[in-house]
This record gives C-alpha cells, sequence and structure tokens, in this order.
C-alpha cells in the first residue's frame, strides 16, 4: 500500500519536531524543506532523524531538501515558514513579511501539489491562512490552520493541573481566533463527564483561560531566545493523521466560514470533522450568550487582520 506523501515547509523547531512526530507514529513519508543560510541543514535533519528509525522502530522515508520538486504530489504540506517577531518589529511587520514569505509557498504548493490538503502552521495564524486560501485558489476545505487542538490542549494541560486529574479525562472546546480573542466554551468543558464549572469556581477558571490565552508568551519568557514547537508540532501532526487515515476526528481547526456562525468569508477557529479530504463538516453549536458575545468580538478581530494584511500585499 502506498504511504502517505507529507511535506513539511520550513525545518526549523516546529517544522523538524513535525517531523519528528509524523515519521515516528508512521503517517507517511516525510519531505522537510526550507531554504536556509546554510543549504545542506534540511538534509542533515532528515538524516539525524532517519538515523534513529532503527531505534524507535519505524519505516518512513525521510528527504530533507531545498528544491520544491522533492515535494511534488504531496497528500499533505505542512506551513511553518515564516519568522518570528523580533524586538523593535511592528505587528505590521510581522504581518506583512510573513503573508509575503506565506504567499511564496502557498504559490510554490498550488504548482506542485494541486490535490494537497494545506494545513497552516504560520502566524499570525488567522491571517496567513487566509493568505495560503487567497494565492493556492484551493477549495476551502483543502486549507486548514492549526491553532484551536493546541489552545485546546493548553486548556486542557492547565485544567489537568488544577485538579489533580489525568489529561485523559479533560474535554474541552475553544474557538475563534489564536490568542487573545481565544474563545473558551464552559458549556463544552467537562471532567469525566462533569461539567468544569461544577469543579472550579468562575474566577479561578477565569484565570486559567487567561493562561491559555498567554500560553505562547509565557514559554517565550521562559525560554528566552525561542518559542513553543513541542505541543505546536504535536497540534500539527494529530492534523495530518486525520486526514491520511481519514480519522473523521471532530476537532477546533481555522476552517473557512461563509454563513456558518455568520463569519462571512473568513477562517475562524470552529469545530470541525477532519478526515481525508480536509475540513469535511463545520459543527455549529448551540452557544451560550456569553460565549457567542466573545466568539463575534474574535471574528471581528480576524477581519480586522485580514483586512491591514490585504491592504499590506495590495
Amino acid at each position: 500500500m502506498r504511504r502517505a506523501k507529507i511535506s513539511i515547509i520550513g525545518a526549523g523547531n516546529v517544522g523538524a519536531t513535525t517531523a519528528h512526530w509524523c515519521a515516528a507514529a508512521e503517517l507517511g513519508d516525510v519531505v522537510l524543506l526550507d531554504i536556509p543560510a546554510t543549504e545542506g541543514m534540511p538534509a542533515g535533519k532528515a538524516l539525524d532523524l532517519f538515523q534513529a528509525s532503527p531505534i524507535v522502530g519505524f519505516d518512513a522515508r525521510l528527504t530533507g531538501t531545498t528544491d520544491w520538486q522533492d515535494t511534488a504530489s504531496s497528500d499533505v504540506v505542512v506551513v511553518t515558514a515564516g519568522i518570528a517577531r523580533k524586538p523593535g518589529m511592528s505587528r505590521d511587520d510581522l504581518l506583512s513579511t510573513n503573508a509575503k514569505i506565506v504567499g511564496d509557498v502557498a504559490a510554490r504548493i498550488r504548482d506542485t501539489s494541486p490535490n494537497a490538503v494545506v494545513i497552516v502552521v504560520s502566524n499570525p495564524l488567522d491571517a496567513m491562512v487566509q493568505r495560503t486560501f487567497q494565492v493556492t485558489g484551493f477549495p476551502a476545505h483543502r486549507v486548514i490552520g492549526q491553532a484551536g487542538i493546541l489552545d485546546t490542549a493548553r486548556y486542557r494541560a492547565f485544567l489537568a493541573m488544577e485538579l489533580g486529574v489525568s489529561v485523559e479525562d479533560i474535554s474541552a472546546m475553544l474557538l475563534g481566533g489564536h490568542g487573545d480573542t481565544m474563545v473558551p466554551i464552559p458549556s463544552c468543558t467537562s471532567v469525566g463527564g462533569i461539567p468544569v464549572t461544577q469543579l472550579i469556581p468562575a474566577e479561578r477558571l477565569e484565570a486559567i483561560v487567561k493562561r491559555t490565552r498567554d500560553g505562547g508568551a509565557e514559554i517565550v519568557s521562559l525560554l528566552k531566545t525561542g518559542s513553543a514547537y513541542y505541543a505546536p508540532a504535536a497540534a500539527t501532526a494529530q492534523m495530518v493523521e486525520a486526514v491520511v487515515r481519514d480519522k473523521k476526528r471532530l476537532v477546533p481547526c481555522a476552517a473557512y466560514c461563509d454563513k456558518e456562525y455568520g463569519v462571512g468569508g473568513f477562517f475562524v477557529g470552529v469545530p470541525v470533522i477532519l478526515g481525508s479530504g480536509g475540513v469535511e463538516k463545520i459543527v455549529e453549536l448551540r452557544l451560550e450568550p456569553q460565549e457567542r458575545a466573545g466568539l463575534d468580538k474574535s471574528i471581528a478581530a480576524v477581519k480586522e487582520l485580514v483586512a491591514v494584511m490585504n491592504r499590506l500585499t495590495a
């Protein structure tokens, strides 16, 4: 049986760790592409990872390359390319720079893997997935942003820490944009089937939500010279698995919503069923008034971000 072909664009910490998770889980053959200052870097990382295969016990071909033709006819393409915000760099500078990088990547994907499902990880996430959709011209269901699984994982981890229970017993959902405007859905959060509101006081739950919103920044402040990559890569690999194994996972992803939730043609974090076709269904929840108000605020922030990007790339 033919193994799936998974191409990861960007061989930095997130991209390389995503390759690690995908290979170790035998999700398919992995191509790691980058255009670094040191041309051999992606090849070196791929070779290092392949040399772990006899120890871990996985069968997957791993290719590190700077040549886009090595990615041709991929089933899934993961986009992690882009720069991190540097001291003195404005939000618009970051947005403009990464929109150009991601736009160039999207054009290459369009030309080399026209039937791929594309998973975007680059930041600012909600704008970068919109940019990928604009440039590839792919059907909306084949362009997806990774953020909701990561944000929900952080939320679940903090809830488990608070309650002293297994993370496996936490079921939760976050909607909306990635970052400050993410929207927790208490009505869809439970611990072993018990509503979380029966276990954690409202003010303490709000503090956990705030820590979730600041989850990436907390790690940056601890690392000093980098940002999170283990959890973002694991979240991305879960999405890859859902696609290549047609898992039909119900997970939060940045998906294109038009009539859904009244969004009007933008990518926002919503519950989706993720399978071999990409986003196979968007699940519309009945939200409490406070939850709906939070989602509307988040949608407005996403629209503003995309409008700025469109002006900068016009």
